[in-house]
């Protein structure tokens, strides 16, 4: 594999030999000044992308949970238990993300790319304070302790967090070019596959009025995982276009692989954490949606259509998700689709590269 095991070269924090010269600019070994210009950068993407994050902008507290606290203890106890093992993973993870995505911005030369990165890492740490809002604002503390020591309790849990935190801690401790690959595919992964049968539980329980401060942070979270979910994308496609040597046919085969485990954890996650009980999400519903979005993303970085042709088993959950609504907390009757703030972004459609 010519070239894939080379180690990567961290950026100089002062680069007086850089230029503003665009067609010397490249996603990873460019000669740039580390000056954020976005006047002058050479990824339009990045650019927007940015603008639109920094929109997004909103305020955790601002969502109230009375009436979720006093709804908690009325859930079934399934709803419970996926309530408590949903957060879990989305704690342990997002957490994680802040300290990831700055050791790959070690490695980027495009100052605009840098500036979503980092961005990404503060809505993250926005994410993990939410969801620290949500149980102490919902659940007692011993319930609060139980969810934050789950990540490594839990041995289904611990399984499928350690496929995509083993890929960060290999390029931390290896960083070479097969390595900042399998990275950014790790985290194309968290944010396009991992995350989302969680969001449907969550969504479900909004449709039967129950929880409403909490869907109202979910909501809030995805469309910020929406858009870090465009950015990686972008970074994938960039690399494919800018060094085409480092992505023959093995490390296709790789990221196909990674993509498909990926799949294949969400789909037993899912079905391990709704337990075949939660109004709306069948274990077969849950697989079928699992593999729909391994298609959309397969696809969306030229790897094809994995598992055929599937069409979307459950619309409702694009629909419950768009924050381009005008609809009020089922409870509070706050509206909160921050519409102030920007609005909606969808990335689901992205075209695959030519």
């Amino acid at each position: 594999m010519p070239g894939i095991s080379e180690k990567l070269q961290k950026k100089l924090l002062f680069n007086p030999d850089g230029t503003r010269e665009l067609g010397q600019q490249r996603l990873v070994g460019g000669k740039s000044t580390n000056l954020i210009e976005f006047a002058n950068c050479k990824y339009s993407w990045a650019e927007q992308l940015y603008r639109k994050m920094r929109q997004f902008f909103w305020i955790p507290d601002e969502i109230p949970l009375g009436d979720d606290k006093r709804q908690f203890p009325k859930l079934t106890e399934y709803e419970q238990s996926a309530y408590k093992k949903t957060l879990a993973f989305l704690i342990f993870l997002d957490s994680i993300q802040v300290d990831n995505l700055g050791a790959l911005a070690l490695y980027i030369t495009a100052p605009e790319v840098v500036a979503c990165l980092k961005t990404q890492a503060f809505f993250e740490t926005i994410h993990a304070q939410s969801y620290d809002y949500l149980l102490t604002s919902v659940v007692d503390s011993l319930t609060r302790d139980e969810v934050y020591t789950m990540w490594k309790d839990d041995s289904i849990l611990l399984t499928r967090n350690k496929f995509i935190t083993d890929q960060y801690q290999e390029f931390i401790d290896n960083p070479n070019e097969k390595a900042f690959i399998r990275s950014c595919m790790a985290d194309y992964l968290l944010e396009g596959i991992y995350f989302y049968s969680g969001f449907a539980f969550f969504y479900s329980l909004g449709r039967q009025d129950k929880m409403g401060g909490t869907v109202s942070l979910i909501r809030l979270i995805q469309r910020d995982e929406n858009t870090h979910l465009a950015l990686f994308t972008h970074i994938l496609r960039t690399l494919q276009e800018e060094n085409p040597e480092w992505f023959d046919a093995d490390i296709k085969a790789e990221l196909l692989s990674m993509l498909k485990t990926a799949v294949d954890h969400e789909i037993s996650w899912g079905k391990y954490v709704t337990r075949n009980q939660i109004l709306g999400l069948s274990d077969s519903i849950i697989e079928s949606y699992i593999k729909y979005l391994g298609n959309l993303r397969a696809e969306a970085i030229g790897l094809g259509s994995p598992y055929g042709n599937i069409k979307h088993p459950m619309p409702w959950v694009d629909t419950y998700a768009a924050m381009n609504s005008t609809k009020t907390d089922f409870f509070e009757r706050k509206v909160t689709n921050y519409q102030k703030f920007g609005g909606s972004m969808k990335f689901d459609n992205l075209k695959p590269p030519s």
